[in-house]
């Protein structure tokens, strides 16, 4: 029981003072009527319930309008044909129009969202349902005349009723602020601190984007688009700034050097019809000038030539008066199936081409020389792999006795028999060999491979005098391997006597050898081997020098032997015939054999005779052959030629 009295209860349904309730009326079957209006299985609603929730709506209506339009996002209501059914305040005030004169007008028109398809189409797709949610950056015009960049979002909106048009409410963000945050961030990203140059990343970009951009062609008497020229630079002789003066004066000196060469395109620019000069630095002391819509190789020269001659004017830094000079590399190529990378690779080519051909100057992309470039790549990318495969071969050319014209030996020329490019000759691959060091590799197997040859023949025909065999050797292979070793154990293997065996070095690499090739020189010598200079008379000629040398062959460059004769070909040259007979006589005293290279004529012949040479080589005895026709020469009278 409760702390409070009760009062007396009112009857059975009653309530206190409250008149007695109606009477409900009822059916025949006893259950109670429905009120007209009432849903079967649910109880009646009464007028004034009715009146409520139509109240609460409509308050709750008014609720949104009231927020809708004191928003201070600018928005929009927009009907499923694009037009605006409702704008707020802020919309207004950002456009510079009243609300009232928004409606009707289409919102892309207001947005700017019709000026590219890829845009167009995703707003396309939220007003027709297809898509959830759009969002893009525009540039806009404030009322007050600056512009402003802002974020229009565009989404569905929800609760309307299935009779009511689909609408989206389109919101737009002023975003100026955290714009122009993003692009001071971008300058710093994409610009050189030191010269304020665009750098790398950046000119990557207007490249791609020049690139990729579709030529504009008109109907007037302008020149045609749709070309790209490209300036690539570099100074010679940076290095020693810094090392010297210190980086402080070297990043003085590359600021200089940036506003001369934005100097130089500008000016160029002004002369010229054409696109944009883009200046920008690449790294380190390179540089780039890139020429969108460029007006042709002329042009582009003379613009390398402006910027050869600006950079030629000394530059007076800290109180240090410095000159510089650039190599560089230019480019010019239709815009049409030209790649970032494919230009960039020729640019570099050419550039370093500028610097191999003497520095402070510019050199324009040839075509030619960059196939003989990747040729030598291609060469240089499979020459290992091509001597395990056995891709090379030995032929070998008779050295004849000058005086009796029998053989007596022969000097071993490798070829190499390219699956791409055919037979090729010792000039086409040596010289790649001994820059990436496969010489040595392949030097073994020419060695080993002739030794074994000379040993065949030597067997073969035991009752005719024995060939020696002259294999070249290149000097990388006295540094990079143990040439004693190798040619010790291959004389082991293949039982050919060390006096048959003669080593061809050319004579740039023997003069002036000590230390390790010069012991190593000895070594062989003192083995038996024969040393011989090759192509001698172009280097050092210091025949001096060779008193001191184990060498005990001179082989005479071909230059002089084709000297024997004037150009009409029936005179000979006084001069060069004085020259090897006074040589001849020189290395006989110092107790050295010559042999005379490119022999081709019997009147050559019979001169280097009568000077003295002691064994002779050339296409009048016979060209290089295979080893079988060399097996006929052995047996064969004097001087006949195989084949």
């Amino acid at each position: 029981m409760s702390g409070t009295s009760e009062g007396p209860r009112a009857p059975a349904g009653t309530t206190p003072d409250a008149a007695p309730a109606p009477v409900t009326e009822r059916h025949a079957t006893g259950h109670p009527a429905r009120p007209p209006g009432a849903a079967p299985g649910h109880p009646a609603r009464s007028p004034g319930a009715v009146r409520s929730a139509a109240d609460t709506a409509a308050t709750e209506l008014r609720d949104h309008r009231a927020a809708f339009n004191a928003a201070t996002l600018p928005m929009a209501v927009v009907d499923g044909r694009g037009h605006v059914v409702r704008a707020n305040e802020a919309l207004g005030g950002l456009l510079g129009a009243t609300p009232g004169a928004l409606a009707e007008r289409l919102a892309s028109e207001l947005v700017d969202l019709a000026s590219d398809d890829r845009t167009w189409h995703a707003y396309r797709e939220v007003l027709q349902g297809r898509r959830s949610r759009f969002r893009c950056t525009r540039r806009l015009k404030h009322p007050d005349g600056r512009t402003l960049w802002a974020e229009v979002t565009v989404v569905p909106m929800t609760g309307t009723s299935a009779a009511e048009p689909a609408r989206v409410l389109l919101t737009v963000a002023d975003i100026s602020d955290r714009r122009e945050l993003q692009d001071r961030l971008r300058h710093l990203q994409m610009h050189d601190p030191v010269t304020r140059l665009p750098n790398r990343t950046l000119f990557f970009e207007r490249l791609s984007v020049a690139l990729e951009t579709p030529p504009y062609q008109d109907d007037s008497m302008l020149p045609p688009h749709g070309r790209v020229g490209l300036v690539y630079l570099d100074l010679d002789g940076f290095k020693a700034v810094n090392d010297t003066l210190g980086h402080r004066i070297g990043d003085r000196l590359l600021a200089a050097v940036a506003g001369r060469l934005t100097d130089c395109a500008e000016s160029d620019a002004s002369r010229s019809v054409g696109g944009s000069r883009l200046v920008a630095r690449m790294g380190g002391d390179e540089f780039a000038i890139l020429v969108e819509d460029s007006g042709g190789t002329e042009a582009l020269t003379e613009l390398a030539r402006s910027v050869l001659a600006a950079l030629q004017h000394p530059f007076d830094l800290a109180g240090h008066r410095l000159s510089v000079s650039a190599s560089i590399g230019v480019v010019e190529r239709p815009v049409a199936g030209t790649s970032p990378t494919g230009l960039m690779q020729a640019a570099d080519t050419t550039l370093y081409w500028a610097k191999a051909d003497g520095k402070a100057r510019w050199t324009l992309f040839d075509p030619e020389r960059n196939a003989h470039r990747m040729t030598r790549q291609a060469l240089s990318s499979t020459l290992r792999p091509a001597v395990e495969r056995g891709e090379f071969t030995l032929e070998y050319q008779p050295l004849v006795g000058m005086a009796d014209e029998v053989v007596r030996g022969v000097e071993a020329l490798v070829r190499w028999n390219h699956p791409q490019f055919g037979v090729l000759s010792p000039n086409r691959f040596v010289g790649i060999a001994e820059e990436d060091g496969s010489i040595v590799q392949l030097g073994r197997w020419v060695l080993r491979t002739a030794c074994r040859q000379a040993r065949r023949w030597q067997l073969d025909h035991p009752d005719e005098p024995a060939l020696f065999i002259s294999v070249n050797v290149a000097v990388r292979q006295v540094w990079d391997s143990d040439l004693v070793a190798d040619v010790a154990q291959i004389l082991t293997e293949t039982g050919l006597a060390p006096g048959l065996l003669q080593l061809e070095l050319t004579e740039s690499a023997v003069m002036g050898s000590g230390g390790r090739p010069l012991r190593a020189l000895q070594a062989l010598s003192d083995m038996g081997v024969r040393i011989a200079i090759d192509d001698f008379g172009t280097g050092y000629s210091n025949l001096a020098y060779l008193s001191r040398l184990p060498v005990s062959v001179l082989k005479l460059d071909g230059a002089f032997v084709k000297g024997f004769r004037y150009e009409d070909g029936t005179h000979p040259s006084p001069a060069d015939e004085t020259i090897v007979e006074a040589m001849v006589q020189l290395a006989h005293r110092l107790g050295l054999t010559v042999t005379a290279e490119c022999v081709e004529t019997a009147g050559q012949a019979e001169r280097l005779r009568r000077i003295g040479c002691d064994t002779g080589q050339g296409w009048l005895y016979s060209r290089a052959v295979a080893p079988e026709l060399i097996a006929a020469l052995i047996t064969a009278r004097p001087g006949a030629e195989p084949g």
